[in-house]
């Protein structure tokens, strides 16, 4: 005959809240991993850098360029500068909630910028220096609360620096006036 366990309360409420904990780590991981696939999507040059790494077989944290945090293991950073990519930024990059590093400098990233950005509110770094993006210098830059760098130089922006951003001079940012 089949016996039955009782497990005593605090004994099963601690089972169901370690159980809902990895499910929402997991729920957040394949939110990242869903958002930096889209990322992938949108690079039409790769010299098989993430192409073979980034791969929904393995974790996001163990993704060339992602770094992800001890806590939360969450996407916190992306570095993919110095790997000869092209191609355009989604919107979907805005929805890596957690990221407070993003340097992409050095490929060949052009079009403009997704507005979706500003929802990185703990973004701390930011570079995008030698690219080919282009249009005006979002006036949106002025609304990431922590950002203690932001490089754009070496692209090709144009109008005036947003007044949001202070009086930095232009040609750090490389913006060619309006004609």
């Amino acid at each position: 005959m089949a016996k039955t366990i009782f497990l005593p309360f605090p004994m099963f409420a601690l089972l169901v809240i370690f159980g809902a904990i990895l499910s929402v780590n997991s729920l957040n991981i394949t939110a990242d991993q869903l958002n930096l696939l889209a990322l992938k999507s949108y690079i039409s040059h790769d010299p098989h850098l993430l192409v073979t790494n980034w791969s929904t077989s393995t974790s996001v944290c163990n993704w060339i360029g992602v770094t992800c945090g001890s806590r939360h293991h969450r996407a916190i950073a992306l570095n993919l500068s110095n790997m000869d990519l092209t191609g355009i930024i989604p919107s979907q990059l805005g929805n890596l909630s957690f990221l407070a590093w993003l340097d992409i400098h050095n490929n060949n990233f052009h079009g403009s910028l997704p507005i979706e950005l500003t929802n990185l509110h703990r973004l701390k770094y930011l570079n995008f220096n030698n690219n080919s993006f282009n249009g005006e210098v979002p006036s949106w830059f002025g609304y990431f609360p922590k950002l203690q760098s932001l490089s754009l130089s070496d692209n090709y922006f144009n109008g005036v620096v947003p007044s949001i951003l202070g009086s930095v001079p232009s040609s750090i940012f490389n913006i060619f006036p309006l004609q």
